[in-house]
């Protein structure tokens, strides 16, 4: 599903405050599961980089920035990622033979750059890990499962959107308020253009001294290049897809139409034909994002284009610095 707009601009609707008995149910069912929960520690170091909403944040881009850092320092990363809307549980994902059916398609985004893990048993998974030759986990989302003991715990913030209209599930869109959620939280990341005053936000609901970076997503160079000036017809079934049809924008892809389906959307043969054919009469290239793609057969996705996104960071010395430190202090046992 997409998130409703009166999430994030909630101005005039009726809708939060209608829904407001159910967040408040859905906030007590959270905090019984935290008490009724004793979270288990793994026999490695294990990195969770999450949000506190609903929907994309960039949390995948963050997890997959922090493996390729920490390769480059010789370290041996594996992923654990829920495997949302796959239908295979506690499986080491092998894009081989696995599909977004199987494991989803942000487990299959992360296979791509270190061994990836799915399923809902974390602590089963990570003991996986260990004895897999990882030396540390990441894990993508998890942060509000409290089953698995993490030693390094990320809050990324979507500078386009903050914490919406500050409200629970169904009301709005947090599954925890911040002021718990940044509580266990050992940094936050910014993602992009702080139009929602996140960094005040942060400022006013987190704990005193919390370090918070900032960083955005840039459009490979490759890419860019391919798809300057080219007419296009963009999709994607991702949660804000306005930050996708952003960067095309951006690298100067000229848009003749664009698609928006639900986020995790399954894709179909007939609407991949659809597409194909409209971009067709529109004498432009059909592009969608990387995580949709996984998402596409192989034959569909052949004739489709797609744009990597890399994370840069405004202080990338003063983050890893900060990361090294953090690990180096886990793996210590302090």
């Amino acid at each position: 599903m997409r998130p409703p707009e009166f999430w994030y601009d909630g101005a005039g609707s009726p809708w939060p405050g209608l829904l407001s008995p159910l967040a408040a149910l859905y906030g007590a069912a959270s905090r019984l599961d935290n008490r009724l929960t004793t979270p288990r520690r793994a026999p490695l170091p294990v990195i969770c980089v999450g949000n506190l909403v609903a929907g994309g944040a960039g949390k995948t881009p963050v997890a997959l920035a922090l493996a390729l850092h920490l390769q480059s320092a010789g370290r041996s990363v594996h992923f654990i990622s829920r495997g949302y809307g796959g239908s295979k549980d506690g499986v080491r994902v092998d894009p081989a033979i696995h599909g977004a059916a199987d494991v989803g398609d942000e487990a299959l985004l992360l296979a791509r750059a270190a061994p990836a893990w799915a399923g809902s048993d974390r602590h089963a998974l990570a003991l996986e890990a260990a004895a897999g030759g990882a030396d540390l986990v990441i894990l993508d989302d998890g942060y509000q499962n409290p089953a698995l003991v993490k030693d390094i715990s990320i809050v990324v913030v979507d500078g386009g959107a903050g914490f919406g209209n500050g409200r629970l599930i169904p009301a709005g869109p947090l599954r925890e308020l911040p002021a718990a959620g940044l509580a266990r939280a050992h940094a936050a990341v910014i993602l992009g253009e702080d139009s929602a005053d996140a960094d005040v936000a942060i400022a006013a609901e987190g704990p005193v001294g919390l370090p918070v970076f900032a960083a955005r997503l840039d459009a490979a160079a490759a890419d860019a290049q391919r798809l300057a000036g080219r007419r296009v017809l963009a999709f994607a079934g991702i949660a804000r897809p306005q930050k996708f049809f952003d960067t095309l924008n951006a690298i100067g892809a000229d848009i003749a139409d664009s698609l928006v389906f639900d986020d995790h959307h399954p894709y179909t043969g007939p609407e991949i034909s659809d597409i194909l054919e409209r971009a067709k009469a529109l004498d432009a290239v059909a592009v969608t994002t990387e995580k949709d793609h996984v998402r596409l057969g192989p034959d569909q996705g052949r004739a489709i284009e797609t744009i990597h996104v890399d994370i840069v960071w405004d202080d990338g010395s003063g983050f890893t610095g900060w990361l090294d430190g953090r690990i180096e202090a886990a793996a210590g046992g302090e």
